[in-house]
């Protein structure tokens, strides 16, 4: 394995790992408080408040899933495949970035976390000369 497929196997472990410990904090902080508070409003009908936990961890699944195909991309694909995956794990990365530092004003280590794939994302396409 080269230091490209070794950079964008790095990329997919602290992205993977970045979206186990995103997942535990939201259900911890944020699902279960909503759920209590959804389920004390009496006018909160029972799809809405199942559709809730799910949407709340979409992200969570969107950066495991991506980082287990950078870690597949890693070991297993061509250079055209890397780079397409590599490119869609990065767009999900960067959003992700953005908006945790957005949302936290920079007080979080989330978009630091994901900038740093970002930036492996980007050394781990990268053709070998």
């Amino acid at each position: 394995m080269n230091w490209q497929n070794s950079a964008l196997a790095l990329a997919g472990v602290v992205g993977a790992i970045t979206a186990v410990i995103h997942g535990v904090l939201t259900q911890r902080l944020m699902v279960r408080p909503i759920e209590a508070a959804l389920a004390a409003d009496g006018h909160v009908r029972a799809p809405v408040r199942r559709l809730v936990p799910l949407l709340l961890h979409f992200s969570t699944v969107a950066w495991l899933v991506g980082g287990v195909a950078l870690i597949a991309a890693a070991g297993w694909f061509e250079p055209q495949a890397r780079l397409a995956t590599g490119l869609g794990v990065g767009g999900l990365y960067l959003y992700g970035a953005l908006g945790n530092f957005w949302g936290t004003r920079g007080r979080h280590p989330g978009w630091m976390l994901m900038a740093a794939a970002l930036m492996l994302i980007g050394v781990g396409v990268t053709s070998p000369n």
